[in-house]
């Protein structure tokens, strides 16, 4: 949805004041509190993953992103270079060597983490993401102001940012197939398409059991490590591994949830929202001062 210059400044106001009197941002402390004790995951087994890329095939499909067809997606070249995913993408597969096994390269499905304490939802100022009790991160783009605060503040670089749209950009990443798992009872469209069944969807708590017998039953398969349980302050999507995830480019973080560290700072600088009513009333000022000059222009050249 777009909106004009004179309604966003409208909506922009009445958020200023609304804060003014008191009201806040969603916090870190909002989201610790609420109940995800029926949260939702996918276990990610890259030792199972055969790079098919029919996952991002399914979640292009799912998520009507580009009008290309399946079996474009079947070409394993592009394994050979490193990819990052976009807002044409939501997820891609990559293909990493394994130094311990040089000879026997492996892949990985990266996308959104879903963090349980999501660093993009504590840094925006206008409520556009929310982490939703099953588990998914999810986005309101009538809400967004494209400030980009969630992509600085993403630790898995995961935002992205529709900047060849000059009217209603947006910023896009995975959705966790948002609808498919709540209102039609379906499994994301990644997890349902998989056939070696390296992605397996449900609880979270129930995921970390299993990922944890895998890794007792095969220990020369796995490293002793289920990675985004503690990380981050553990986040939905989990990874199994065959070699040590410092190998890989998942991010090496501590187990402290990000917006701890960041919503003092944040909440300090944008406490009663006055540095953007700063902005506003500057942008008014110059704007009057431009419209006076040329309106004393104009008389000038009249009386010439």
């Amino acid at each position: 949805m777009s909106m004009n210059r004179r309604a966003f400044l409208g909506v922009a106001a009445t958020g200023s004041a609304a804060l003014l009197l008191g009201r806040q941002p969603a916090s870190a402390d909002t989201i610790e509190s609420a109940d995800f004790s029926n949260s939702r995951g996918v276990l990610v087994d890259t030792v199972a993953c055969i790079g098919c890329r029919k996952c991002e095939a399914a979640c292009n499909e799912a998520n009507r992103l580009t009008s290309r067809s399946a079996e474009t997606f079947e070409d394993k070249t592009v394994l050979e270079q490193h990819r990052r995913p976009d807002a044409r993408a939501f997820t891609v597969i990559n293909r990493f060597s394994d130094p311990a096994r040089p000879a026997e390269p492996y892949t990985m499905k990266v996308q959104c983490m879903h963090c349980n304490r999501p660093a993009c939802v504590s840094a925006c100022i206008v409520g556009a993401l929310r982490k939703t009790p099953e588990g998914p991160v999810i986005y309101d783009a009538w809400k967004c102001i494209g400030c980009r605060y969630c992509m600085v503040a993403c630790p898995f670089q995961i935002p992205a940012y529709e900047y060849e749209k000059a009217l209603d950009p947006q910023v896009r990443k995975c959705t966790f197939c948002y609808e498919r798992i709540t209102a039609e009872g379906k499994l994301p469209a990644c997890v349902e398409i998989c056939p070696n069944e390296a992605l397996t969807y449900g609880r979270r708590d129930e995921l970390i059991a299993l990922a944890r017998t895998r890794i007792k039953a095969y220990p020369d398969r796995y490293v002793n490590h289920v990675y985004g349980e503690f990380e981050a302050g553990g986040t939905s999507w989990l990874y199994l591994s065959p070699t040590d995830f410092a190998s890989t480019e998942l991010p090496r973080l501590s187990h402290d949830p990000i917006p701890e560290r960041t919503e003092k700072i944040q909440h300090g600088i944008f406490k009663s929202f006055v540095p953007p009513l700063a902005l506003y009333g500057l942008l008014g000022l110059i704007m009057h001062s431009l419209r006076n000059g040329r309106s004393s222009q104009a008389d000038r050249e009249v009386k010439s």
